[in-house]
């Protein structure tokens, strides 16, 4: 699909305008390329395109061409931004210290159709995506079209804290097709808006632009965890700007750092204190706009963090519009992790990049491939695991309890990984060095316990990301069903005790189903659900 520009009436803009600079911008002819224009008290005006800028006037702004403007358009609001009722145009104004609006950027707003195509495919997959750029890259634009095409089919509510998305006044503008509009009162309210539209107007995607506060990450999280698709914007380009932000790096998982011990650090070669990934990622997919017909798409952003702390980064999917329209997809081979991989517990063990089967790299290297961990739902792989000192029974009775497909094998040339103890693996046993050598991922226990087995087989699976024990999750709905009753019969609110993202999600649904209201509070791992009335 090529795209077809739209400018979205640009004659209201201009009509707000002093004659002298409306008519300046007229003799330009270059409507189609128009930003914005630049207005500061004392300054020549001027006007800036997408391939540069010109000045509009020999004659500095005066205040009365100020007040010219403010008095054509709406009110500011708290962002110092203003609109026009039924377009995107955008006016933003720059104050003094007493108040009083001393320069406006008065932002040309156009619907464009046809740039969502690139990407229509994740947009359609009901993954929630997040959309990095710099400004005025089109991230906005983006959004708007994204939502149209989404609410022929869900229901689809945009928070529009800033009018960008559906443009000023109470009707929303016809780009946004049949998709709801939430405003804003003020931008500081935006999470409290967020966690409104999910819990009063039931909707299957929420359109959020421009995610800057950590409230607002936080209601993210919220919302993704009642199983509600999330389209949104961050400040920041690419993913290493993201995870260094201390406020938005929890939407991507978050990071913190970890103490090794001193033989840990010696054996791994690195310093004591190393960083991983906190939680399980708010949004599924990123994408960074690199410019308008090129983007960088991080397919699993779980994976892309995990590899990028392990100083092996995933390289992007890049997708490109060439200028016949057509778009080309390239896909870079990911660089080999790192052969040796074992740890002193089992929660610090360090395997290779967990990847999508969908994604998984095809090599004919004679390293095993890497234990392909499921996204939610999906069948798990079976991996062949040789007990070295490990007893077998009860690797085999905590597989079967755990609903694992792990297969135990007595040659450990059949194996994917190796377990072991601590004594062994300390002892430099030849059977642990040969399979170090070969690059099979090695975990070592502390003791030949059953918790030790069932903490090995729950790393092994991520099932505290993926997957839950059946008997596990039976506790998990009769806890939740307990703390339903109990606000019923007139509790003001029962808190639940600490879960994965998955157990949260289930207990969010099975609120919403009893006609309760549920959020999450904390911070992982400690984050869990209050369940009250209304």
């Amino acid at each position: 699909m090529t795209q077809h520009r739209i400018t979205d009436d640009l004659d209201v803009l201009l009509d707000v305008l002093p004659t002298n600079i409306r008519h300046a911008v007229e003799k330009a002819n270059n409507s189609d390329k128009l930003i914005e224009i630049v207005i500061d008290l004392g300054r020549l005006p001027a006007a800036r395109f997408v391939e540069g800028e010109i000045t509009l006037s020999e004659k500095e702004i005066t205040r009365t061409e100020i007040d010219h403007i403010t008095e054509r358009i709406g009110d500011f609001d708290a962002d110092n931004r203003a609109g026009m009722e039924r377009t995107l145009h955008r006016i933003s104004a720059i104050r003094n210290r007493r108040g009083a609006i001393v320069g406006l950027t008065c932002r040309v707003g156009r619907a464009v159709y046809g740039t969502v195509d690139i990407i229509q495919d994740i947009i359609e997959s009901g993954k929630s995506v997040l959309i990095l750029g710099r400004p005025g890259v089109g991230k906005t634009t983006l959004l708007r079209e994204a939502a149209r095409i989404l609410a022929e089919n869900k229901r689809v509510v945009i928070v529009d804290t800033s009018n960008e998305i559906g443009g000023d006044g109470d009707v929303p503008h016809p780009a946004v097709g049949k998709a709801r509009r939430m405003q804003v009162r003020e931008p500081m309210l935006q999470h409290e808006v967020m966690i409104e539209a999910v819990e009063n107007h039931n909707p299957e995607v929420i359109v959020i632009d421009e995610i800057g506060r950590e409230l607002e990450t936080l209601a993210a999280r919220t919302i993704a965890e009642r199983g509600v698709q999330l389209i949104g914007t961050a400040h920041g380009q690419t993913l290493d700007n993201l995870l260094l932000n201390p406020t938005l790096s929890d939407l991507v998982g978050g990071i913190e750092a970890v103490t090794l011990s001193d033989e840990e650090a010696r054996r791994r070669g690195t310093q004591k204190t190393v960083l991983e990934r906190r939680a399980p990622p708010t949004f599924d997919v990123l994408i960074e706009i690199q410019h308008r017909e090129r983007f960088a798409v991080h397919l699993d952003i779980m994976s892309a963090v995990d590899a990028l702390l392990r100083d092996v980064p995933m390289p992007p999917e890049i997708r490109t519009r060439d200028e016949a329209g057509q778009i080309q997809i390239e896909k870079v081979a990911p660089a080999k992790p790192s052969t040796k991989v074992d740890s002193k517990t089992p929660r610090r063990t360090r395997t290779p990049a967990p990847v999508s089967e969908e994604h998984a790299p095809r090599s004919e290297s004679i390293n095993p491939p890497a234990i392909v961990t499921p996204n939610i739902g999906a069948k798990l792989q079976p991996v062949r695991v040789f007990a070295y000192g490990v007893a077998r029974n009860r690797l085999m009775q905590a597989a079967k309890r755990l609903g694992v497909p792990a297969v135990v094998v007595t040659d450990v040339e059949e194996a994917n990984v190796l377990v072991t103890l601590r004594t062994y693996y300390r002892n430099r046993e030849q059977t642990v060095i040969e399979a170090e050598q070969r690059g099979m991922p090695i975990y070592v226990l502390r003791a030949n316990t059953v918790a030790q087995v069932e903490q090995f087989l729950g790393d092994l699976y991520n099932l505290s990301e993926q997957q839950h024990p059946r008997d596990a999750m039976d506790n998990v709905r009769h806890e939740t069903q307990q703390a339903i009753a109990a606000v019923l019969n007139g509790e003001r609110w029962v808190d639940l005790p600490p879960g994965s993202s998955l157990v949260r999600r289930l207990q969010h649904e099975m609120a919403r189903n009893a006609e309760l209201v549920s959020h999450s509070y904390g911070k992982e791992p400690r984050r869990h659900v209050r369940i009250f009335r209304e």
